[in-house]
Protein backbone atom coordinates (compact mmCIF):
# COMPACT_ATOMS: atom_id res chain seq x y z
CA UNK A 1 0.00 0.00 0.00
CA UNK A 2 1.00 3.38 -0.89
CA UNK A 3 1.72 6.09 1.51
CA UNK A 4 -0.51 8.25 -0.20
CA UNK A 5 -1.93 8.88 -3.70
CA UNK A 6 1.29 10.33 -4.86
CA UNK A 7 3.60 7.59 -4.24
CA UNK A 8 5.08 5.61 -7.30
CA UNK A 9 4.39 2.16 -7.52
CA UNK A 10 4.09 -0.95 -10.33
CA UNK A 11 0.14 -0.47 -11.36
CA UNK A 12 -0.19 -4.14 -11.62
CA UNK A 13 1.02 -4.83 -8.61
CA UNK A 14 -0.25 -2.05 -5.95
CA UNK A 15 -3.80 -3.90 -5.09
CA UNK A 16 -3.78 -8.23 -5.41
CA UNK A 17 -7.44 -9.24 -6.68
CA UNK A 18 -9.95 -9.77 -4.53
CA UNK A 19 -10.21 -12.64 -2.18
CA UNK A 20 -12.80 -15.26 -2.92
CA UNK A 21 -15.71 -13.99 -1.08
CA UNK A 22 -16.19 -17.17 1.32
CA UNK A 23 -19.67 -15.71 2.86
CA UNK A 24 -22.93 -16.64 1.22
CA UNK A 25 -23.40 -13.83 -1.50
CA UNK A 26 -24.42 -10.82 -0.02
CA UNK A 27 -27.22 -9.63 -0.99
CA UNK A 28 -27.92 -6.19 -2.64
CA UNK A 29 -27.34 -3.22 -2.03
CA UNK A 30 -24.45 -5.10 -0.12
CA UNK A 31 -22.92 -3.45 2.79
CA UNK A 32 -18.86 -3.25 3.14
CA UNK A 33 -18.70 -4.38 6.48
CA UNK A 34 -20.39 -7.73 5.30
CA UNK A 35 -17.44 -8.31 2.47
CA UNK A 36 -14.59 -10.88 3.19
CA UNK A 37 -11.87 -8.53 1.69
CA UNK A 38 -13.30 -4.66 2.04
CA UNK A 39 -12.17 -2.01 -0.66
CA UNK A 40 -9.49 0.43 -0.37
CA UNK A 41 -11.59 3.59 -0.56
CA UNK A 42 -8.44 6.09 0.21
CA UNK A 43 -8.94 6.06 4.36
CA UNK A 44 -5.26 5.76 5.20
CA UNK A 45 -3.55 6.85 1.92
CA UNK A 46 -5.61 9.93 0.38
CA UNK A 47 -3.68 13.06 1.07
CA UNK A 48 -5.30 16.51 0.46
CA UNK A 49 -3.65 19.84 -0.87
CA UNK A 50 -6.73 22.36 -0.41
CA UNK A 51 -8.04 22.22 -3.84
CA UNK A 52 -12.00 21.98 -3.05
CA UNK A 53 -11.89 24.47 0.09
CA UNK A 54 -14.89 26.04 0.49
CA UNK A 55 -16.98 23.68 -1.66
CA UNK A 56 -20.21 22.10 -0.92
CA UNK A 57 -21.13 18.73 -2.72
CA UNK A 58 -23.38 16.38 -3.47
CA UNK A 59 -22.92 12.63 -4.05
CA UNK A 60 -24.97 10.00 -4.79
CA UNK A 61 -24.28 6.49 -3.34
CA UNK A 62 -21.69 8.03 -1.49
CA UNK A 63 -22.12 5.33 1.59
CA UNK A 64 -19.59 2.84 -0.16
CA UNK A 65 -17.61 2.34 -3.02
CA UNK A 66 -16.43 4.97 -5.55
CA UNK A 67 -19.01 7.27 -3.47
CA UNK A 68 -17.22 6.79 -0.50
CA UNK A 69 -13.64 7.24 -1.97
CA UNK A 70 -15.09 10.65 -3.72
CA UNK A 71 -16.76 11.95 -0.14
CA UNK A 72 -13.10 11.07 1.82
CA UNK A 73 -11.13 12.71 -1.04
CA UNK A 74 -13.64 15.60 -1.49
CA UNK A 75 -13.47 16.41 2.51
CA UNK A 76 -9.82 16.46 2.29
CA UNK A 77 -9.78 18.47 -0.02
CA UNK A 78 -11.77 21.15 2.07
CA UNK A 79 -15.21 20.52 0.78
CA UNK A 80 -18.51 19.69 2.81
CA UNK A 81 -20.29 16.76 1.73
CA UNK A 82 -24.07 15.66 1.55
CA UNK A 83 -24.42 11.61 1.23
CA UNK A 84 -27.22 9.94 -0.34
CA UNK A 85 -28.36 6.46 0.36
CA UNK A 86 -30.44 4.08 0.67
CA UNK A 87 -32.27 2.91 4.12
CA UNK A 88 -30.76 -0.55 4.14
CA UNK A 89 -27.27 1.21 3.81
CA UNK A 90 -27.50 3.10 6.50
CA UNK A 91 -24.48 1.50 8.54
CA UNK A 92 -21.97 2.42 5.57
CA UNK A 93 -23.04 5.64 5.51
CA UNK A 94 -22.60 6.68 9.18
CA UNK A 95 -19.23 5.21 8.95
CA UNK A 96 -18.42 7.60 5.51
CA UNK A 97 -19.50 10.35 7.73
CA UNK A 98 -17.49 9.65 10.19
CA UNK A 99 -14.68 10.05 8.16
CA UNK A 100 -15.84 13.50 6.44
CA UNK A 101 -15.81 14.67 10.04
CA UNK A 102 -12.43 13.58 10.74
CA UNK A 103 -11.37 15.28 7.88
CA UNK A 104 -12.72 18.54 9.42
CA UNK A 105 -15.36 18.66 7.26
CA UNK A 106 -19.53 18.75 7.57
CA UNK A 107 -21.10 15.55 6.38
CA UNK A 108 -24.88 15.53 6.19
CA UNK A 109 -26.29 12.38 5.38
CA UNK A 110 -30.20 11.44 3.46
CA UNK A 111 -31.45 8.09 3.38
CA UNK A 112 -33.91 7.50 0.76
CA UNK A 113 -34.99 5.89 -2.95
CA UNK A 114 -33.73 8.43 -6.01
CA UNK A 115 -36.10 6.73 -7.99
CA UNK A 116 -38.36 9.20 -6.41
CA UNK A 117 -38.52 12.47 -8.21
CA UNK A 118 -39.49 14.48 -5.20
CA UNK A 119 -36.82 12.77 -3.51
CA UNK A 120 -34.24 13.89 -5.72
CA UNK A 121 -35.93 17.31 -5.79
CA UNK A 122 -35.17 17.31 -1.70
CA UNK A 123 -31.78 16.22 -1.83
CA UNK A 124 -30.93 18.88 -3.55
CA UNK A 125 -32.40 21.43 -1.07
CA UNK A 126 -31.09 19.66 1.62
CA UNK A 127 -27.83 20.23 0.40
CA UNK A 128 -28.55 24.06 -0.48
CA UNK A 129 -29.87 24.38 3.16
CA UNK A 130 -27.64 22.68 5.40
CA UNK A 131 -24.68 23.22 3.40
CA UNK A 132 -25.37 26.42 2.16
CA UNK A 133 -25.07 26.28 -1.38
CA UNK A 134 -23.62 23.47 -4.19
CA UNK A 135 -21.31 23.48 -5.74
CA UNK A 136 -20.49 20.07 -6.95
CA UNK A 137 -23.05 17.44 -7.97
CA UNK A 138 -21.89 13.81 -8.50
CA UNK A 139 -24.18 11.48 -9.78
CA UNK A 140 -22.91 8.06 -8.77
CA UNK A 141 -25.73 6.02 -7.27
CA UNK A 142 -26.53 2.80 -9.59
CA UNK A 143 -27.87 -0.49 -9.70
CA UNK A 144 -27.00 -3.63 -11.77
CA UNK A 145 -28.38 -7.29 -11.71
CA UNK A 146 -26.74 -9.39 -13.95
CA UNK A 147 -28.32 -11.97 -15.81
CA UNK A 148 -26.79 -15.03 -17.71
CA UNK A 149 -29.65 -15.70 -19.85
CA UNK A 150 -29.41 -12.16 -21.54
CA UNK A 151 -32.30 -10.09 -22.23
CA UNK A 152 -34.59 -13.22 -21.80
CA UNK A 153 -33.98 -12.99 -18.42
CA UNK A 154 -34.57 -9.28 -17.58
CA UNK A 155 -38.12 -8.58 -16.19
CA UNK A 156 -39.70 -5.55 -16.97
CA UNK A 157 -39.38 -4.42 -13.07
CA UNK A 158 -35.32 -4.66 -13.64
CA UNK A 159 -35.35 -2.55 -16.09
CA UNK A 160 -37.61 0.02 -14.80
CA UNK A 161 -35.42 -0.13 -12.03
CA UNK A 162 -32.12 0.18 -13.49
CA UNK A 163 -33.63 3.31 -15.80
CA UNK A 164 -35.09 5.11 -12.52
CA UNK A 165 -31.85 4.83 -10.63
CA UNK A 166 -29.49 5.13 -13.24
CA UNK A 167 -30.61 7.90 -16.18
CA UNK A 168 -34.07 9.14 -14.24
CA UNK A 169 -32.21 9.99 -11.01
CA UNK A 170 -29.90 11.74 -12.52
CA UNK A 171 -31.74 14.09 -14.95
CA UNK A 172 -34.09 14.75 -11.62
CA UNK A 173 -30.94 15.80 -9.68
CA UNK A 174 -29.21 17.58 -12.28
CA UNK A 175 -32.76 19.92 -13.06
CA UNK A 176 -32.88 20.65 -9.29
CA UNK A 177 -29.31 21.73 -9.11
CA UNK A 178 -28.96 23.44 -11.86
CA UNK A 179 -31.02 26.70 -10.62
CA UNK A 180 -28.52 26.98 -7.50
CA UNK A 181 -25.31 26.27 -9.23
CA UNK A 182 -22.96 29.19 -9.47
CA UNK A 183 -20.57 30.11 -12.39
CA UNK A 184 -17.42 27.33 -11.92
CA UNK A 185 -20.07 24.66 -10.55
CA UNK A 186 -20.02 21.43 -11.47
CA UNK A 187 -21.61 18.38 -12.15
CA UNK A 188 -19.73 14.53 -12.31
CA UNK A 189 -22.10 11.68 -13.71
CA UNK A 190 -20.27 8.17 -13.36
CA UNK A 191 -20.42 6.64 -16.23
CA UNK A 192 -19.06 2.97 -17.07
CA UNK A 193 -16.38 0.66 -19.61
CA UNK A 194 -20.02 -1.14 -20.22
CA UNK A 195 -21.08 2.08 -22.19
CA UNK A 196 -18.49 1.13 -24.40
CA UNK A 197 -17.83 -2.65 -24.32
CA UNK A 198 -21.42 -4.32 -22.98
CA UNK A 199 -22.19 -7.45 -21.35
CA UNK A 200 -24.58 -9.06 -22.63
CA UNK A 201 -25.74 -10.28 -19.20
CA UNK A 202 -26.09 -6.31 -18.11
CA UNK A 203 -27.74 -5.30 -20.91
CA UNK A 204 -30.17 -2.48 -19.20
CA UNK A 205 -27.09 -1.77 -17.07
CA UNK A 206 -24.89 -0.72 -19.59
CA UNK A 207 -27.57 0.84 -22.11
CA UNK A 208 -28.25 3.35 -18.88
CA UNK A 209 -24.50 4.27 -19.09
CA UNK A 210 -24.14 4.62 -22.60
CA UNK A 211 -27.11 7.09 -22.21
CA UNK A 212 -25.63 8.97 -19.30
CA UNK A 213 -22.29 9.41 -21.89
CA UNK A 214 -24.69 11.21 -24.34
CA UNK A 215 -26.48 13.29 -21.00
CA UNK A 216 -22.96 14.21 -20.56
CA UNK A 217 -21.89 15.24 -23.62
CA UNK A 218 -25.76 17.77 -24.37
CA UNK A 219 -25.62 18.61 -20.46
CA UNK A 220 -22.18 20.09 -21.01
CA UNK A 221 -22.77 21.61 -23.96
CA UNK A 222 -25.99 23.24 -22.73
CA UNK A 223 -25.05 24.69 -19.54
CA UNK A 224 -21.64 25.78 -20.58
CA UNK A 225 -23.13 29.64 -21.11
CA UNK A 226 -24.26 29.61 -17.62
CA UNK A 227 -20.29 28.42 -16.66
CA UNK A 228 -21.27 25.10 -15.00
CA UNK A 229 -19.08 22.16 -16.31
CA UNK A 230 -20.34 18.76 -16.90
CA UNK A 231 -18.05 15.43 -17.36
CA UNK A 232 -18.64 11.81 -16.58
CA UNK A 233 -15.52 9.36 -15.23
CA UNK A 234 -15.86 5.87 -16.77
CA UNK A 235 -15.02 3.01 -14.73
CA UNK A 236 -13.54 -0.03 -15.61
CA UNK A 237 -13.95 -3.29 -12.99
CA UNK A 238 -14.21 -1.59 -9.46
CA UNK A 239 -14.15 -3.62 -6.14
CA UNK A 240 -17.40 -2.84 -4.39
CA UNK A 241 -19.99 -4.35 -2.54
CA UNK A 242 -22.42 -3.95 -5.51
CA UNK A 243 -20.15 -6.74 -6.87
CA UNK A 244 -20.30 -9.52 -5.00
CA UNK A 245 -24.54 -8.78 -4.12
CA UNK A 246 -25.05 -8.63 -7.89
CA UNK A 247 -22.48 -11.03 -9.57
CA UNK A 248 -22.26 -15.06 -10.08
CA UNK A 249 -20.14 -16.24 -7.87
CA UNK A 250 -17.68 -17.22 -10.58
CA UNK A 251 -17.59 -13.52 -12.07
CA UNK A 252 -16.42 -12.17 -9.02
CA UNK A 253 -13.65 -15.11 -8.17
CA UNK A 254 -12.14 -13.41 -11.58
CA UNK A 255 -13.10 -9.88 -11.78
CA UNK A 256 -10.67 -7.63 -13.02
CA UNK A 257 -8.26 -10.16 -14.27
CA UNK A 258 -9.32 -9.14 -17.84
CA UNK A 259 -7.81 -5.56 -18.12
CA UNK A 260 -4.38 -5.08 -19.39
CA UNK A 261 -3.23 -4.34 -15.73
CA UNK A 262 -4.92 -8.00 -14.88
CA UNK A 263 -6.74 -6.77 -11.98
CA UNK A 264 -9.86 -4.82 -10.35
CA UNK A 265 -9.48 -1.48 -9.71
CA UNK A 266 -10.20 0.12 -5.94
CA UNK A 267 -12.66 3.08 -5.60
CA UNK A 268 -9.28 5.09 -3.74
CA UNK A 269 -7.91 4.77 -7.46
CA UNK A 270 -11.34 6.72 -9.30
CA UNK A 271 -11.25 9.39 -6.60
CA UNK A 272 -8.61 11.46 -7.75
CA UNK A 273 -10.46 11.36 -11.14
CA UNK A 274 -13.85 13.21 -9.50
CA UNK A 275 -11.46 15.19 -7.61
CA UNK A 276 -9.88 16.67 -11.16
CA UNK A 277 -13.52 17.63 -12.40
CA UNK A 278 -14.41 18.99 -9.40
CA UNK A 279 -11.22 21.31 -9.08
CA UNK A 280 -10.27 24.35 -10.78
CA UNK A 281 -7.31 22.07 -12.55
CA UNK A 282 -10.03 21.08 -15.10
CA UNK A 283 -11.34 24.63 -15.97
CA UNK A 284 -11.18 24.20 -19.84
CA UNK A 285 -12.84 20.25 -19.79
CA UNK A 286 -16.54 20.26 -20.24
CA UNK A 287 -18.25 17.19 -21.69
CA UNK A 288 -15.54 14.82 -21.25
CA UNK A 289 -15.35 11.29 -20.52
CA UNK A 290 -12.37 9.82 -18.25
CA UNK A 291 -11.90 6.12 -18.33
CA UNK A 292 -10.21 4.62 -15.25
CA UNK A 293 -10.55 1.34 -16.79
CA UNK A 294 -6.96 -0.55 -15.89
CA UNK A 295 -6.79 -0.10 -20.25
CA UNK A 296 -9.61 -1.00 -21.12
CA UNK A 297 -10.09 1.19 -24.12
CA UNK A 298 -13.04 3.26 -24.49
CA UNK A 299 -13.66 2.73 -28.16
Amino acid sequence: MPEDQYGQQDPQEQYKGPEQQDSEQIPHPGVTRDMDDEPDHGEESYRGNGRLTGKRALITGGDSGIGRAVAIAFAREGADVLISYLPDEEEDARDTAQLVEKAGRKAVTVAGDIRDEQHCTTLVQRAVDELGGLDILVNNAAFQMAQSGGIADITTEQFDRVLKTNLYAMFWLSKAAVPHMQPGSTIINTASIQAYQPSPELLDYATTKAGIVAFTKALGADLAERGIRVNAVAPGPIWTPLIPATMPEEKVESFGEDTPLGRAGQPAELAPAYVFFASQESSYVTGEVLGVTGGKPLA
